[in-house]
């Protein structure tokens, strides 16, 4: 067997097992800087098959279980997603909880110059989510900004991130409003153009689960005008809105504020999420414009405030 990084033997005979008494798990690609999750090639009765292992995060627990509760949240309600083959919910088969999971095909690449369908199926796509009710749980907590995992407000509060003063009174301004009110729905939490998988202009799947949860369509929304705008630049974030509204059947309401809440909780500094970025083939993009396009339009939203 070949890896990029030796996963225990343990493991992987679990993950041959799901599969068929006398499988072997043949290959293991490490697919996030060559670890955590798996691309497993497993051969079982002169086939191979594809499948992705997935190991809980010791320093986020409660991530495995909401990636869990949100998969099969996802299959219940027919939105793409990665389906459960198997878990190991005793950490039995590595120390660690684990889930095998099927392959989503397609590719999360992003281009320099998107069509206006990728653009209208990115909103449409965060519409169908927000159309499954569901009740919060602990699996499936209540959201009320997008990157749930980290709030880069608050440290830049504390001193932990760079700000500038343009940013630290945009924080201000945001805080003092209310959360808008409205009805709540299923959360992807992360939602991004890294975190899909495409067949041209189709989108096959939704992957990364780990930050779901119960929220304001905001959330998913706003986070995919910034990606939009990001990668593309401020116009990009119309047709996006345009798909979920489509897709929806109604207006989308408190943009602005989302907007802002969505471009606030990115790094002061954008360099910590360009290697990210730069993963999705989109090594054109520096820290420096990165930067620029996120206040730009973080300060279009607060101007729809005023």
């Amino acid at each position: 067997m070949t890896a990029s990084r030796k996963l225990p033997e343990t493991t992987l005979a679990w993950a041959a097992r799901l599969i068929g008494p006398s499988a072997r798990v043949v290959a293991a690609k490490g697919l996030r800087e060559g670890a955590n999750p798996w691309l497993l090639q497993i051969e079982n009765d002169g086939r191979t098959i594809e499948a992705v292992l997935k190991t809980s995060d010791s320093e986020d627990p409660g991530g495995f279980a909401t990636e869990i509760a949100a998969l099969r949240l996802a299959d219940e309600r027919g939105i793409p997603a990665p389906r459960i083959l198997g878990l190991d919910v005793t950490g039995s088969a590595a120390g660690t909880l684990a889930a095998l999971e099927t392959v989503v095909r397609g590719h999360s690449a992003i281009p320099v110059q998107p069509t206006p369908e990728r653009l209208r199926a990115m909103g449409a796509a965060a519409a169908a989510l927000h159309a499954v009710t569901v009740e919060s749980s602990p699996e499936l907590p209540v959201r009320t900004r997008p990157i749930s995992a980290s709030d880069f407000a608050e440290e830049r509060r504390l001193g932990t991130d760079h700000t500038t003063p343009s940013l630290a009174a945009a924080d201000e301004q945001i805080r003092r409003l209310p959360v808008p009110e409205g009805k709540t729905g299923f959360v992807h939490g992360d939602l991004w153009q890294g975190n899909m998988m495409w067949d041209g202009d189709t989108l096959c799947g939704l992957l990364d689960w780990d930050m779901a949860g119960v929220g304001h369509y905001g959330i998913d929304l706003c986070s995919l005008r910034l990606d939009a705008s990001l990668m593309f630049g401020r116009h990009a974030a119309e047709p996006v809105l345009a798909g979920w509204e489509e897709a929806s059947g109604e207006p989308a309401e408190n943009l602005a504020y989302w907007d802002a809440v969505a471009a606030l909780n990115q790094p002061g500094d954008m360099a910590v999420f360009a290697p990210v970025i730069h993963d999705q083939a989109r090594r054109d993009l520096t820290a420096a414009v990165l930067t620029e396009r996120r206040d730009a339009f973080l300060q279009t939203a607060l101007d729809r405030l005023d």
